[in-house]
């Protein structure tokens, strides 16, 4: 509900849609908005999740503002058409309602659905709550939209834990939206009376230019986001940052995690705080780009980092937040052992005593032996 209000705040033009559990509540709503009139747009129902982004493609293309949502099977049948709207430099903002991949068949969270989609070329952001959740598609459409990024973004949420739970969301009127949103204005669109061809083949001695330019606008996308999020605090009195913290200014070991489990983690934090441990979070809220320079500022000072990861990258040794943090300090002369832990994988609970038993076994140093360990299989 939150997501799709947001959209209509956001005065979305086109909306191509295709259920899938659990973001279907999204793209129903908007539906109803829009047969209500309280959204003039045009929403196509498709018959795929490959024809929904490759819609999103054709509408953005044109100009149009776009929405387009999906989970798990549907943002894998998308993945072809993916590279093609960022590489087209095209602002579709989607929605993800993380869920795990199959096989075993599973419709609850992990993020195994949009881990794959890393290397896209999209701006991707995590949310925590459904106020983030409203927030960011709405924050996602300024910084898509801005000439000095023009990619599309996709805003992550838990499935179920987060796109099925109530809670109270502030939403904002559609005045402030727009004061805060202005009108699209396209970076170049397909029009009849001036034909031009978007994506074209492109030989040798311009694909790397094309590579390089979408790099750098990819990178760029940071430091506008930063902005965004000043004047969103301003306006909104919420404030939102690439790399968010709690208590980590004097610990010893910190957590690192991203999505809805971070406000379990803080609770977490809090009890082992008033028994003595050192210990603070770091919520990853920017995924794409990599935070590189929030993250080493949000952990620096602490001996151990230990990630949660919800997605195991097979045969890779973790996962790929706890690869990408290595990676990260290769070159740093100051390193923090770092440790991941895979868990919550197809939904399984992720607990207060989750962190607990994961901050145990990380002061205890274990798994140093092969750095990762598969926390669900051995911990009931």
């Amino acid at each position: 509900m939150a997501a799709a209000e947001a959209v209509g705040r956001a005065n979305v033009d086109v909306i191509p849609a295709y259920p899938i559990t659990p973001q279907t509540h999204i793209v129903e709503h908007i539906a109803e908005l829009v047969a209500d009139g309280r959204l003039d747009a045009e929403y196509v129902p498709v018959e795929s999740e490959h024809s929904a982004i490759s819609a999103a493609v054709g509408a953005a293309a044109a100009g149009a503002r776009t929405f387009t949502s999906t989970a798990s099977q549907g943002l894998a049948l998308m993945h072809e058409i993916l590279f093609a709207a960022s590489s087209m430099r095209l602002p579709i903002v989607m929605a993800v309602a993380n869920r795990a991949i199959s096989i075993p068949i599973n419709i609850w969270a992990d993020h195994s659905d949009i881990m794959p989609e890393r290397d896209t070329g999209w701006v991707q952001l995590f949310a925590e709550n459904g106020q983030d959740v409203f927030d960011l598609i709405i924050q996602a459409y300024r910084l898509a939209e801005d000439h000095r990024v023009l990619l599309p973004v996709i805003v992550n949420m838990d499935g179920f834990s987060l796109s099925h739970v109530i809670e109270p969301v502030i939403l904002l009127d559609r005045e402030e939206v727009d004061a805060f949103l202005p009108p699209i204005r396209p970076g170049r669109t397909l029009d009849p009376q001036k034909p031009r061809t978007m994506g074209a083949f492109g030989s040798p001695n311009v694909y790397t230019e094309v590579k390089k330019q979408q790099e750098d606008a990819l990178i760029r996308a940071s430091a506008v986001l930063e902005d965004i999020w000043r004047e969103f605090e301003t306006r909104f009195g919420r404030r939102y940052r690439a790399v968010e913290t709690h208590k980590t200014d004097d610990a010893e070991i910190i957590l690192v995690a991203m999505g809805s489990i971070a406000e379990t983690a803080m609770t977490a934090v809090d009890e082992m705080r008033e028994e003595g441990i050192r210990v603070g979070l770091a919520r990853i809220r920017l995924w794409r780009p990599f935070p590189f320079e929030a993250l080493f500022k949000a952990l620096k000072g602490a001996r151990v980092v230990t990630v949660l990861d919800r997605m195991l990258s097979p045969g890779g040794h973790g996962g790929p937040v706890g690869t990408e943090l290595r990676s990260a300090y290769y070159q740093q002369e100051e390193k923090p052992l770092i440790l991941d832990f895979i868990a919550g994988l197809g939904g399984r609970d992720i607990s207060r005593e989750t962190f607990r038993e994961l901050v145990k076994r990380s002061l205890d140093g274990e798994p140093q032996s092969d750095f990762y360990s598969l926390l669900d299989v051995r911990v009931s």
